[in-house]
């Protein structure tokens, strides 16, 4: 917690994961799931994340929205809970997932100390407009960017960039937060000063380059940013 900040302008945040619980759709699902629940959760966040990566290199380019649902199918399918309603109810909880509580407070004091905040998310403009409608994180947010309209996914360099280009500012005065350390690594190749959110004490990924600092939860950040 030692890197010097003074530089940094901004914070730019991933949104799921690391503001929005992605396990929130299953766990409130746990009465229909039963002991299912936090294994379906898994299966479904890592096919939603391989989808992207898979896609972007094909060059197939379908929103998070539909990559989404289509990890939802195989969750199901491997599960063998085909139920539509199931389903449904699952994709409709995902569009309003649920933030982490240190979100809004952690947003609440960096703008306070007269940081720019914003989330670069893989989300589609709706997804985002849903969750951070939902969670009240709007008015503690300056953008919610997407990579919709480049058809690319992270942690493709030029998506980084979007934040740049919005914000208006050097790659340098921005630190990117992160709880996904392949994101992470991404975004510390493109040149952002990025802070590795380990909420599980996971082992670090063997990804270059390493973060430039690892915090345990989000209310680490405005003592890093100096206050």
């Amino acid at each position: 917690m030692t890197t010097p900040m003074s530089d940094i302008r901004a914070c730019v945040f991933d949104a799921y994961g690391t503001l929005l619980d992605v396990t929130a759709a299953a766990r409130h699902c746990r009465a229909d799931l039963g002991d299912a629940a936090d294994a379906l959760a898994a299966v479904w966040r890592a096919k939603q994340l391989e989808y992207t990566w898979v896609r972007t290199l094909m060059g197939d380019y379908a929103d998070f929205w539909q990559v989404t649902g289509e990890a939802l199918d195989y969750a199901l399918d491997l599960h063998g809970r085909t139920d539509p309603a199931l389903r449904a109810k699952l994709m409709e909880l995902y569009f309003r997932l649920d933030a982490f509580p240190d979100a809004a407070p952690t947003l609440g004091a960096l703008r306070a100390r007269g940081l720019r905040t914003a989330i670069l998310s893989n989300g589609s403009p709706p997804m985002l407009a849903g969750a951070v409608d939902n969670a009240k994180l709007r008015p503690l947010l300056d953008h919610v960017l997407s990579v919709d309209p480049l058809r690319l996914y992270k942690p493709h360099p030029s998506v980084y960039d979007i934040a740049c280009e919005r914000l208006g500012l050097d790659r340098a005065e921005i630190l990117f937060v992160s709880s996904n350390g392949w994101d992470a690594a991404g975004a510390g190749a493109f040149g952002f000063k990025v802070a590795w959110l380990n909420r599980a004490g996971n082992p670090p990924d063997r990804l270059p380059p390493k973060p430039t600092v690892t915090i345990t939860g989000l209310e680490d950040l405005p003592t890093l940013m100096g206050g």
